[in-house]
């Protein structure tokens, strides 16, 4: 590889990595150099495998490649990447999910409140299968319990109204000046808790025993503590007692529920910090391997030497910086390395996808609801986008619960990994999947038959425009023969067992028909089950496999209208490039909802908020860039149930009615006779990347002045096979040779390096700056 015909600036380069299961993306932009225009940047895609033996760490090898060429010159495999030139990283990972999921996460002990070591065991008694007959209840994450002898309880409320014997305290919130305290004993102390509520602290640990028992736990080979107690989302001060006594005793992560999780409700918030410290020891130790690709400018200053850090200062001095490294958070921003962690990361993957079509498809004006579809190889993701991320706050996967802000994401085994199979006279495809590695039949390596080898048999993939990265040495295109011998083979089997001589088109299409029905039961779930029409939505698919699937799946739905961005098979990717730097801040309340407390609530936001914004400050986002939103998680009085309610919009501060719409919605009735108890409040703060991507894709369709595609753009005619025609002759256009305003009417394939659209026909795809916009008949 030659000299580059330019220099590239240092701090210019700017990749953002997708993870995924079988795939790993990046997309890259640096400086544009055949260009006049100083600001005028290039954009370049790498598609590759997750796993493969050819190299360690599939993002770093994708980065080498993007290195390798906008660099041009030659990078060997296993050196260490020089970061000068780079601007920024980000990255988003499914490592956590897939410890969770397989259970290899850290072996770590939970230290708990005297009595109560079974707590989380036990949990909630919640029955998701009450019909089961043979309910296997997943075992806990921790593997010792270490009981620790302190106890405080709750006195009173100092919210009004309040009832008579209530604990009060005086304006500096310290000494109590009334309340009924006849039952506190001899030395016991009552202290006002973070909520505002009275706590009487019962026993403290006794340090000496405790630091005996840690190290005890540390000699047994424990390198991971998760400690939660009694009250601590009120009172931590016996958390950071055991956080700091774990440190003496040489834990390398601690996870404490009353920095992790503010909230009441134990279990929950103990099982979520159980989680964390099963699953940050494990990210970590990814995260380290990922960074010794690198040299240790993107580790941060903290990771230089005296001279190193000296070089950076002055660097830094003259306008220069280290390079930064991003991480996607479930919820959908961005957070650097501190304040990246496992329990934040479970939905790190597909939540990239959601901030990449919701960012590109959504349009203020027409407001017309988004559901995303992200077909990848292993799952597909679905999600749904009305002007602003939907969010849960408590979810399960692989049987633990856990409480931290996610966006609401469904997802199904099926994607184009998922292993076809005949069971039980019944067509499957999944929810085992292929993976990267062997992956399906056509990737060369021995795999299993999946659903892309059923698209790759029926003509919706062509493997001469496929990336040519399968086989021993990664350079082969997909076998169609392989996949096309395969299938015979099973349909042999299925017409044995059926007595039906099936053709087989039709035996492989009924996979595709089970994979495609399956993909859109999550979309039901998200829509139909909630209320919204499903037919009233736009459907925005992508995903390396979402352009094979995207059409029937929407008919199937009754939708009309489908977006497809043109970095759809990478989206999740470019979603990280578009994503904004998040920062939270969260308390507990024990205030009962009226004037006088919200104007204290007020007041503690407004606390939060200059919190919030200093830190974003910090982390360089000027005032112009940054906004915040005031939260309170709310619940009838009486109740188990809360819900995490946004500020009104017109400034009125009216959290109770905005409360109980949320509530009907949910459950389909308002308890009127009930008072409001708020549990937390929250600040969200924002830094922004973009101001703005420019007029969405509707406001284009409105002005663009369009045409029917010419015959002279065909790259090249094949047969597809479509339910009830069965194998047409379809034209194959190559995007990058479309010009904004082509009209292509099906049956058609639209394809570029790595992804393929499939069109039937009664659709019609019109081409706009950066999307595929097509309309069913």
């Amino acid at each position: 590889m030659g000299e580059p015909s330019h220099t590239v600036p240092d701090r210019s380069i700017r990749i953002c990595a997708d993870r995924g299961g079988t795939f790993c993306d990046v997309h890259a932009s640096f400086p544009a150099p055949s260009s006049s225009n100083p600001s005028a940047r290039e954009e370049m895609v790498v598609k590759l495998l997750s796993v493969d033996p050819n190299y360690p760490d599939a993002p770093t090898e994708g980065i080498r490649r993007v290195l390798e060429r906008v660099e041009g010159r030659k990078i060997d495999r296993g050196e260490v990447l020089n970061t000068d030139k780079i601007d920024y990283i980000r990255l988003s990972t499914t490592v956590a999910t897939n410890a969770l999921l397989e259970r290899k996460g850290e072996k770590h002990a939970l230290c708990i409140t005297a009595g109560f070591r079974d707590l989380l065991l036990i949990g909630t008694q919640a029955r998701p299968r009450i019909f089961d007959l043979a309910i296997k209840r997943p075992p806990p994450l921790y593997s010792s319990v270490l009981e620790v002898d302190e106890r405080v309880t709750l006195v009173g409320y100092t919210s009004d109204p309040e009832p008579a014997n209530a604990v009060r305290f005086d304006e500096a919130g310290q000494t109590v000046v009334s309340g009924n305290l006849d039952d506190v004993g001899e030395g016991e102390q009552v202290v006002r808790g973070l909520s505002g509520e009275a706590v009487r602290i019962l026993r403290r640990p006794d340090r000496a025993r405790v630091l005996a028992d840690l190290k005890r736990l540390r000699a047994e080979g424990y390198t991971s503590l998760a400690v939660v107690l009694v009250h601590s989302y009120t009172f931590p001060e016996h958390e950071l007692l055991v956080g700091a006594l774990a440190q003496e005793a040489g834990f390398e992560h601690i996870s404490l529920s009353s920095q992790l999780l503010p909230m009441i409700k134990m279990v929950p918030r103990g099982i979520s910090c159980t989680a964390d410290a099963y699953l940050t020891p494990i990210l970590r130790q990814y995260l380290d391997g990922f960074f010794k690709g690198f040299d240790r400018k993107l580790r941060g200053k903290q990771h230089l030497s005296a001279d190193e850090r000296a070089e950076v200062d002055a660097a830094e001095r003259a306008g220069k910086s280290l390079p930064r490294v991003e991480f996607m958070s479930s919820d959908g921003g961005l957070l650097d390395l501190d304040n990246f962690n496992g329990l934040k990361s479970i939905l790190s993957g597909p939540a990239g996808g959601v901030v990449g079509y919701a960012l590109t498809s959504w349009d203020e004006e027409e407001q017309i609801p988004i559901i995303g579809i992200d077909v990848g190889g292993t799952s597909t993701d679905v999600s749904r986008f009305a002007g602003r991320y939907e969010t849960v706050y408590e979810t399960t996967t692989a049987g633990i619960t856990i409480q931290s802000p996610q966006l609401d994401i469904n997802t199904v085994a099926a994607g184009g990994g998922s292993c076809l199979f005949w069971r039980n006279g019944l067509f499957n495809a999944g929810p085992e999947s292929a993976g990267a590695h062997p992956g399906p039949v056509c990737y060369r390596k021995g795999g299993p038959l999946a659903v892309t080898d059923a698209n790759l048999y029926l003509g919706r993939l062509l493997p001469e425009y496929f990336p040519k990265i399968f086989g021993k040495n990664e350079d082969e295109p997909l076998d169609r023969e392989a996949s096309a011998a395969a299938l015979d083979r099973l349909a042999e089997e299925i017409r044995h067992d059926t007595g039906r001589h099936m053709d087989l088109d039709e035996v492989v299409y009924g996979f595709i028909k089970v994979a495609n029905e399956t993909m859109c039961r999550p979309i039901r779930a998200l829509t139909e089950a909630r209320g919204f029409s499903t037919a009233k939505h736009i459907l925005a698919s992508f995903g390396g496999a979402g352009g094979q699937h995207a059409v029937e799946i929407a008919r199937l739905l009754g939708m009309k209208k489908i977006l497809i961005h043109k970095y759809s098979s990478i989206l999740s990717a470019y979603g990280l490039a578009l994503a904004d730097r998040i920062y939270e801040r969260q308390e507990p309340s024990s205030h009962k909802y009226n004037d006088e407390s919200l104007a204290q609530l007020r007041q503690r936001i407004d606390a939060l908020d200059t919190d919030v914004r200093a830190e974003l400050s910090r982390q360089g986002f000027p005032e112009d860039k940054i906004s915040t939103e005031a939260f309170l998680n709310m619940r009838f009085d009486g109740t188990d149930t809360a819900l995490m309610v946004l500020a009104p919009a017109d400034g009125s501060w009216d959290f109770a009615t905005r409360f109980k719409e949320e509530y009907k919605q949910e459950f389909g009735f308002v308890l009127e006779d009930k008072g409001i108890i708020v549990d937390d409040l929250k600040v969200r703060g924002t830094g922004k990347t973009y101001s703005s991507l420019g007029p969405s894709v509707h406001q284009e369709m409105k002005t663009l002045h369009t045409r029917p595609v010419p015959e002279a753009k065909i790259s090249l005619r094949t047969q597809v096979f479509y339910e009830g025609t069965g194998r047409v002759d379809t034209p194959v256009y190559e995007l990058d040779k479309l010009d904004i305003g082509d009209q292509i009417q099906g049956p058609a394939m639209v394809i570029d390096n790595t992804q393929t659209i499939v069109l039937d026909s009664g659709s019609k795809a019109t081409v706009t700056s950066g999307h595929l916009y097509i309309t069913l008949e």
